[in-house]
């Protein structure tokens, strides 16, 4: 039977039921008044006498308030008429966790940084474009916020449609805080107190690096600083093998007991087709930190062993190849590196740029000197980096150009090259230069740091070891 059936059902028998008779519609008035007589007066006997008036308690009630921005939820403690019965209540706690879209205090609004997004447009989009100048102003600001990248948030506080602070975080342990003064803005960089912690990764390379990394915990980021580390002794696309192992000693943040990021790596073993590197992180009082190996040579080489991110090698140093267009013998000086068109190229090393054009079958070619004895040639490609011309000084690492196929070439390739004192040397083999040490006013205090991190790889690559046969006889 429907919901409606029953209503109407219950409203017929109760209309089938009404006193039909004068006399029991008279008894019935008489019943209903005397009903209504007895509440009016046991009321009257409990209602409280006007001299002690109800006491009221203070209870919190979380509420929306309407205004012409968006609804913002704020908490306000208003009376409520207290409970008549003598049971204790259990107040619940209004919740502190608001959803964030609900949240809009205090005319605070936050961009957070994609890919593309520049300053100008980020001041645009939280509307205070007219604020970038005299915030850039503020040598802090202006160095701060121009190294600003994506995923990153930039929050400002706004009254009357006015700016008075900004806050910007480039990293864990940092804070930008520019606030509104009377001629201007003024910027401080607070430093946020970071807790480390040291952790430990071994692994044996079964697939390739970043797996093994993975397989042990580390992230993406500390293998390829890894791998960066060791790059001036390594080469990571040729040289890993099976059975590699590498042992790594690096920082982990936590801020109020949660784990925030990683920090730098303190110590690094890479054991590399039976030859083992070392390297120990060593902070000079300067402030300048780097890589050293144990007997206090620096990691970071004269030259990069390989100056571009390559897919495979295409053609190797050769005195007697056969040139793919001329159809025949013609010595190759150089290595080719095969790459997507648009790969960046980097310098090799620290030099002055002595040649920028085009040259014959090299097609685009940059060709960088260092000091007297080295020199370096980059050809084949696509375009140049616009801000580098004959007599620019360049860093090692500092991309010079872009991959291409100008001149005589088949696909998109680096022809790189490494001359000393004017001869060709093979790029892939050829003996880089010694790094420099560390002065010797800083060998005790390197020694001190590094022996007892020595003691710690050489134990944890034997427990790694260990580790490994245990589940290999598994």
């Amino acid at each position: 039977m429907d919901y409606q059936t029953i209503l109407n059902r219950d409203y017929k028998s109760a209309s089938d039921d009404r006193p039909r008779s004068g006399t029991k519609r008279v008894l019935f008035v008489t019943s209903v008044v005397v009903t209504v007589s007895i509440g009016v007066l046991l009321y009257l006997i409990s209602a409280p006498s006007p001299q002690a008036p109800a006491q009221e308690s203070p209870q919190t009630v979380e509420h929306d308030t309407q205004n012409s921005a968006p609804s913002t939820r704020v908490r306000q403690t208003i009376p409520l008429p207290a409970r008549q019965s003598s049971t204790e209540y259990e107040l619940r706690p209004v919740p502190e966790e608001i959803p964030e879209a609900e949240i809009k205090a205090d005319n605070w609004a936050s961009h957070t940084v994609k890919s593309g997004d520049s300053l100008s447009s980020i001041f645009s989009k939280l509307e205070i474009h007219s604020q970038l100048k005299p915030i850039l102003k503020d040598q802090t600001a202006s160095d701060t916020l121009k190294s600003i990248y994506p995923g990153q948030t930039v929050r400002v506080l706004k009254e009357n449609n006015q700016l008075q602070e900004l806050i910007y975080e480039p990293n864990d342990q940092e804070m930008l805080r520019v606030s509104r003064i009377d001629n201007g803005y003024q910027a401080e960089l607070i430093k946020r107190p970071v807790e480390k912690r040291r952790n430990r990764a071994s692994a044996i390379i079964k697939d390739s690096l970043f797996m093994a990394g993975r397989k042990a915990g580390l992230s993406d980021n500390i293998t390829m600083e890894l791998a960066g580390i060791f790059g001036w002794d390594i080469d990571f696309a040729l040289d890993i093998r099976t059975g590699d192992s590498f042992t790594v000693i690096y920082e982990e943040l936590f801020r109020e007991g949660e784990k925030i990021g990683n920090g730098a790596i303190i110590a690094a073993e890479f054991n590399n087709q039976g030859h083992s590197f070392r390297a120990i992180r060593y902070q000079m009082p300067d402030g300048d930190a780097g890589y050293y190996s144990p007997d206090g040579r620096s990691m970071r080489k004269a030259f990069l062993r390989t100056p571009v991110n390559f897919t495979r090698i295409s053609s190797r140093f050769s005195t007697g190849r056969k040139h793919p267009i001329l159809n025949k013998i013609r010595a190759h000086k150089g290595v080719d590196y095969a790459a997507p068109k648009g790969t960046p190229v980097k310098s090799a090393g620290d030099g002055k740029i002595i040649f920028k054009g085009r040259k014959g079958g090299y097609g685009r070619v940059v060709i960088i000197q260092h000091g007297s004895r080295y020199s370096t040639l980059y050809g084949h490609l696509n375009s140049f980096n616009r801000k580098l011309r004959v007599g620019s000084r360049v860093k090692q690492g500092q991309t010079i150009g872009y991959v291409g196929m100008s001149g005589l070439a088949t696909g998109p390739h680096l022809h790189y090259e490494f001359r000393v004192n004017g001869v060709h040397r093979n790029p892939l083999t050829v003996k880089l230069p010694a790094a420099e040490p560390l002065p010797k006013k800083y060998m005790a205090d390197f020694n001190s740091q590094s022996e007892p991190l020595m003691s710690q790889l050489d134990l944890y690559r034997s427990v790694a070891i260990a580790d490994a046969r245990d589940i290999s006889s598994n």
